[in-house]
């Protein structure tokens, strides 16, 4: 019995899971991989499907408006990484049987409003009510959407001398998280100005504008949503994919001021937690700044905070004690054991 909480471990993922794909056919261009977001179809006339899936749980204290709009965002995000603008979407959606009329309502809404902001139309799905949830769950979202052939990157795309690109910092979904859920607990040591910006941090649990805007800049060849195991893993799942290597300095990081707090205050590694909202980034080096500019135009903070290399035995961060250690998914990421705690 394993006492992990969160995604299936590497090892589990490659011997297990991907011999086990179903039936084999040529039209599938990108099949799942480790770091790879979404999958690729070719459907003919030089056209592709992207589509991706996630499960989305609602996070206790918080309006079930947020649930909603995670539900759609974090879908949508994992088919914007390869470029792409998401379009299409399903949904099911699995409540209690005492869920009330209120609350189910509130959650289509919520779902309806995000969706029609993004400008995805939401075409299937399933909704009901079951035994055995506590609270409302997504099942699966799943997005998706058509693009040119070669109108697309995937994390495999990053190259020798590429410059790597951190958007909003690390461990975003890990403290705007903590910060609802444990607020009791971080106003007994921290200004109630700062808490509040921790959880504001809930509503950047996006990248769907980071990465059609880093595409619109050009020279992007691979970006990858850091979510579990955060940036570190994050990086290493790019880096691998790719065949690289990677140099990468921690000092170069956005870091705000809420996300140091809630790390510090529940004694977690940022680097390591989970971090939907940072989006990771290679590009060419003369399109760097360009995409810095255009995130920075629309209120985003990024930064550049490496570069691939040729050497795909190399695949480093130098953290900001100065110590140098390798890029790897965490056995755990820890998050989890502190959201668990509060519950």
């Amino acid at each position: 019995m394993s006492d992990k909480i969160g995604k299936i471990d590497l090892d589990a993922f490659t011997s297990f899971l991907l011999p086990r794909l179903g039936n084999k056919d040529d039209s599938v261009i990108v099949p799942p991989r480790t770091g790879i977001d979404a999958g690729v179809i070719d459907i003919g006339n030089d056209r592709v499907l992207i589509i991706a899936e996630d499960p989305i749980f609602a996070i206790p204290n918080q309006p079930l408006e947020m649930f909603g709009w995670y539900t759609v965002h974090i879908g949508a995000s994992d088919v914007a990484v390869m470029g792409v603008k998401p379009r299409y979407m399903t949904y099911s959606l699995l409540m209690p049987p005492e869920t009330n009329e209120e609350d189910f309502h509130t959650i289509v809404d919520a779902i309806h409003r995000a969706a029609v902001e993004l400008g995805i139309a939401i075409v299937g799905g399933h909704t009901g009510y079951y035994p055995g949830f506590v609270s409302p769950t997504i099942g699966g979202v799943t997005v998706f959407a058509i693009a040119d052939k070669h109108g697309y990157v995937t994390p495999a795309g990053a190259k020798a001398g590429d410059d790597v690109i951190l958007t909003k910092g690390p461990a975003i979904e890990t403290a705007g998280i903590l910060a609802v859920i444990r607020e009791t607990e971080l106003l007994e040591n921290y200004p109630p100005p700062l808490v509040e910006k921790a959880k504001a941090l809930c509503m950047q649990m996006t990248v769907v504008k980071d990465a059609l805007l880093a595409m619109e800049s050009g020279g992007v060849t691979a970006m990858h949503d850091a979510t579990e195991g955060g940036v570190i893993g994050g990086l290493f799942e790019i880096a691998s994919a790719s065949g690289t290597g990677m140099e990468i300095h921690e000092e170069a990081f956005v870091y705000p001021e809420e996300v140091r707090m809630v790390c510090e205050a529940f004694d977690i590694d940022p680097l390591a937690a989970i971090a939907e909202g940072s989006l990771l980034i290679t590009a060419r080096p003369d399109h760097s700044k360009v995409i810095l500019h255009k995130l920075s135009a629309s209120g985003i903070e990024a930064s550049v905070i490496g570069k691939v290399t040729d050497d795909p035995r190399t695949k480093t961060i130098k953290r900001r004690d100065g110590t140098l250690v390798p890029l790897a998914i965490p056995i755990q990421d820890p998050f989890w054991p502190v959201f668990f705690g509060a519950l």
